[in-house]
């Protein structure tokens, strides 16, 4: 690829920025469903993305063509965006960047067929149904991925890596006088094929199965505004939803953010700390560079209750005139990079759980979660509750399943009364759409919020 070449037709218009973005991915998927693995895919697909910014303004294009013609073509196109201005001179050579390595590879998955893969499926489903005699069905998928990147931009940057990712899902569905229950759960890391081991295997059927057992006796809880204490690990989703995306900075930029005049504020109690981190060793959110040649780093989006840090990507970063945080993220080469997060969590408090607990008279416990979604500009939030338990006079009660809660970024973190010492960085197989998608992590400590809107049976 002559990179150079590329380059200069990218800004043969006067842009001020350009990058190459060149990826080839290799993705396998298998699934087993009644007792058998009848389902397997291959996709094989690569290309090239250049862009080109001009202010706060980016001319994009792509293309899945090896052929020089077609990505200059490309280039061309892109170039488009700037249209004042000569041509932009060009680095005559790139300086490699030395990146860490938080996803060594000890077995590639192209060392691993499809046939090799299958018995760990067979041995999940085997395990699943030998767990309870109430199991009538499992659902099993084995996902991964092997991406190579190889990157260019005009300030002379350039890196090479390869990206591994790797997801283990199991739905469970048990049926006991009639009812029937299902419940899913996963793992996912940046890993080889080392990710498949025995200890995993037994850890998803006993998970899966316990907590599809659970929801037989839960029932929908009594909606109303009522204090909430939030499990640690996947309650992360809290911070996800009703902060992380509104902290992105595109949308600050934008002014469509809600936090967008609340930069050095407060925004929640004392001794909160907050991080977006792309270091985390093989996370499923975890990046050695990010997607625009900025090197992946621990980010506090909140520090000791203020706001102290946006995610930003190159262009909201030479807009608020500070330094990218390593967040320009892409799904592949046929999207542009946005400000995106990567493994969002809250780090640990003083309290305990169970003090949390106690201190409710009449509330809820939650520990399962999904689909959330959020509205930037107003932070109103909502996400779905699977499993849970009521809190009478600082005990848990009654199992509660199916439910949503409701709430408001800014409030939901004011209302933070009590954080607890035992974080959990939830290891599912989280994906962010924004647009585009992309692979994040996230986790919490227990935390109790005074006043959330459940809903629920009347």
């Amino acid at each position: 690829m002559d990179s150079k070449k590329l380059l200069q037709l990218a800004l043969r218009k006067g842009g001020d920025y350009a990058d190459l973005f060149c990826e080839q991915s290799f993705s396998n998927s298998i699934v087993l469903k009644d007792g058998e693995v009848n389902t397997a895919g291959v996709l094989h697909e690569g290309g090239i993305g250049v862009r080109v910014v001009k202010g706060q303004n980016t001319g994009y294009a792509y293309t899945e063509s090896a052929l020089p013609a077609d990505r200059e073509k490309a280039a061309i196109t892109a170039s488009y965006i700037a249209d004042k201005g000569g041509a932009v001179e060009v680095p005559s050579h790139f300086t490699t960047l030395p990146l860490p390595n938080r996803y060594p590879v000890l077995t590639p998955w192209e060392n691993l067929s499809a046939r090799e893969k299958m018995p760990f499926l067979y041995d999940l489903n085997e395990r699943t149904f030998g767990a309870d005699k109430r199991v009538c069905k499992v659902i099993a998928q084995l996902a991964d991925s092997t991406s190579t990147i190889e990157f260019y931009n005009s300030m002379g940057d350039h890196f090479t890596e390869v990206r591994p990712l790797a997801s283990l899902r199991i739905t469970c569905i048990m049926e006991r006088n009639g009812q029937r229950e299902a419940a899913s759960v996963s793992r996912s890391f940046r890993m080889g094929a080392e990710f498949l081991t025995q200890e995993l295997v037994c850890e998803l059927a006993q998970e899966v199965t316990e907590k599809t057992a659970f929801l037989f006796d839960a029932k929908q809880p009594k909606g109303g505004v009522m204090p909430v204490v939030m499990s640690a690990g996947s309650s992360g989703i809290l911070l996800h939803e009703a902060i992380g995306h509104a902290f992105e900075a595109d949308f600050v930029r934008k002014n469509e953010s809600i936090f967008s005049d609340q930069m050095g504020k407060r925004i929640c109690k004392e001794g909160i700390h907050i991080v977006d981190d792309g270091t985390l060793p093989a996370s499923r959110g975890a990046l050695n560079v990010d997607d625009e040649g900025v090197l992946a780093q621990k980010t506090y989006m909140v520090t000791d209750g203020i706001l102290t840090s946006f995610l930003h990507d190159r262009i909201s970063a030479r807009f608020f005139n500070t330094t990218p945080t390593g967040n320009g993220r892409r799904e592949s080469f046929r999207y542009m990079p946005i400000p995106r997060m990567r493994a969002t969590y809250m780090e640990n408090g003083s309290d305990s759980q169970e003090s949390l607990i106690a201190s409710v008279k009449k509330g809820l416990f939650v520990d399962t979660f999904s689909n959330g979604q959020v509205q930037i500009g107003a932070g109103d939030f909502t996400f779905f509750v699977k499993s849970g338990y009521l809190i009478e006079n600082g005990k848990l009660t009654q199992p509660i399943k199916d439910t949503n809660i409701i709430g408001n970024g800014p409030q939901t973190l004011s209302e933070i009364t009590g954080v607890a010492n035992n974080l959990i960085i939830d290891n599912g197989a989280w994906t962010c759409g924004k647009g585009q998608s992309c692979p994040v992590s996230c986790g919490m400590p227990s935390v109790l919020i005074s006043s959330l809107t459940v809903g629920g049976r009347l």
